[in-house]
């Protein structure tokens, strides 16, 4: 048997995906979690062979659950399944150590498949995504603009921002104007959506 956990802050759509996957008579669902916190616990409980994980969820993201279910639980393979079909998130992902990027639009059966796969050792990921992923490019923000970006995204002030990432506010602003510059923004609440769109944040 497949043991899989999957992460999924919708209850509906996490039951869903339980229920379709319990139908497949080699996977079994051994453990569900709503964050990104806590599927690392519920993967450490239960040592599972693939993590199915969502992108955007509470407390952690699927993005940094994977990475650290690569450190925490090394057997087991990542499988992202997302809504947000972004290049930048099958980047992060991927860096990350997912192994596997689909779109959850794709049919049941596709899932299923895909987990074998990923199994036996293969990489998969949704065509359309792969293709936009390359035409995008690499995410152009240094880890410390994103860090600044993404601090700035609720409408922190520099200095809210400065203390909060240990920083002075010169600094602050300078990589702020970075960020603006290569997003191509007007602004940085425009290079917060730029960066959100993309994936890069």
């Amino acid at each position: 048997m497949i043991r899989v956990v999957l992460a999924e802050d919708q209850s509906m759509v996490r039951g869903a995906l339980a229920s379709l996957l319990g139908l497949e008579p080699d996977i079994e669902v051994v453990g569900e979690a709503a964050n990104g916190d806590e599927v690392i616990t519920v993967a450490e409980a239960t040592r599972p062979d693939i993590a199915l994980l969502d992108i955007e969820m509470p407390v952690r993201d699927g993005i940094a659950a994977a990475e650290e279910l690569r450190r925490r639980v090394p057997g087991c393979k990542v499988v992202i399944l997302t809504t947000f079909g972004r290049p930048g998130y099958l980047r992060r992902a991927m860096e990350a150590g997912a192994v596997a990027f689909l779109v959850k639009d794709s049919p049941a059966s596709e899932l299923a498949a895909a987990i074998r796969r990923v199994l036996r050792g293969e990489r998969v990921i949704d065509p359309g995504l792969a293709a936009a992923a390359l035409s995008a490019g690499p995410n152009p923000l240094s880890p410390r603009e994103r860090d600044v970006l993404s601090a700035a995204a609720d409408g922190s002030t520099i200095g809210d921002v400065a203390a909060r990432l240990h920083l002075s506010e010169g600094t602050v602003r300078n990589y702020l104007s970075a960020a603006i510059h290569k997003t191509g923004a007007r602004n940085r609440i425009e290079a917060v959506r730029k960066a959100q769109a993309q994936g890069w944040l």
